[in-house]
């Protein structure tokens, strides 16, 4: 059966999202597609399955660009349930490189994710979203981690950067709506030791080692300088400015909160113990979700695949 051409996600029906949301094989679409259902803000975006050539990449190219646009996409890729070690995306390039670019990660067995591009330099507010409870019908916790102007998704994420401000809400009941009160949120303040500039020396190592090489930017030397000197050379300069992320998260906390609740609720496994997803403020500004991982379906099991069969079977 030949594999059906992509679609644009915001052109996706309801049935069609339904389905998607169903399907277990892409979490990074799946989750897209769920979002996209319950009317939350997500990036128009194609995906690309194993066993789409070349042709079919070019077209997705050429029909996302369309849709959104622009002449640059982003890619990212999703491999199933994952390895600790997988294709780091979410560069942007030049449409014309995306089908080479796709038709690399397809034959290595992944699903390609083509999506509207961001800026991740001049982002104005990022958050972790992160939902606990120890089991169904029992109460857990939200914990919102968060970074300002300049920083984005992959260094809470990859980066392991410590955020700037953290709000925590104890006892909250996901299947019962209760809005929490003000005070009952738990504020804390930056806790990176050497301050801002550590933090700020990080985020600079991780875009010259992955972001900028990856695409294209460094060619030669890839220090925290040298991602420095080119973001000042492109007026980004977002990261360099006085953080106002506690008053940035605080006007949100509202709506994330809401979110959390909505997502909870919509959460395909009912048995589920932990769960985040990333919000975006744009520049722009526009917002927008990333995903939503389930923590024990991200990675795949290390045990030998022997071994595990022999524990099924027992």
């Amino acid at each position: 059966m030949a594999t059906a051409l992509p679609r644009p996600l915001h052109a996706l029906g309801a049935t069609e999202l339904a389905s998607a949301a169903k399907d277990r094989r892409w979490p990074k679409w799946q989750t897209m597609a769920l979002l996209r259902s319950l009317r939350l803000p997500v990036l128009n975006a194609c995906l690309l399955e194993p066993g789409h050539n070349t042709g079919a990449a070019r077209m997705a190219a050429r029909t996302l660009t369309a849709a959104t646009g622009t002449d640059t996409l982003m890619i990212r890729s999703d491999g199933g349930v994952e390895k600790k070690q997988y294709y780091r995306g979410g560069n942007t390039f030049p449409a014309e490189e995306i089908p080479a670019r796709a038709t690399q990660l397809l034959a290595e067995g992944r699903a390609v994710i083509l999506a509207e591009p961001t800026n991740r330099f001049t982002n104005r507010l990022t958050v972790l979203v992160r939902m606990d409870r120890p089991a169904i019908g029992q109460r857990g916790s939200l914990t919102l981690e968060a970074l300002g102007p300049g920083y984005d998704v992959a260094d809470l994420t990859r980066g392991q950067l410590p955020p700037q401000v953290t709000a925590h809400l104890d006892v909250v009941d996901f299947d019962h709506y209760q809005p929490p009160r003000w005070n009952e949120w738990q504020i804390t303040g930056d806790r990176c030791p050497g301050g801002e500039e550590a933090r700020r020396h990080r985020r600079l190592t991780r875009l010259a080692a992955q972001t900028l090489t990856d695409g294209g930017h460094l060619t030669g030397p890839a220090e925290a300088e040298h991602a420095e000197s080119w973001l000042q050379q492109q007026g980004y300069v977002h990261l360099f400015r006085p953080q106002s992320t506690r008053e940035l998260l605080a006007k949100r906390l509202h709506r994330l909160f809401e979110d959390a609740f909505v997502l909870a609720l919509a959460q395909p496994n009912r048995n589920w113990h932990c769960l985040a997803t990333a919000f975006s403020v744009l520049d722009g500004p526009r917002s927008i979700y990333w995903d939503l991982i389930d923590g024990e379906r991200k990675y795949a099991a290390t045990t030998p695949a022997a071994t595990r069969n022999k524990e099924r079977a027992a």
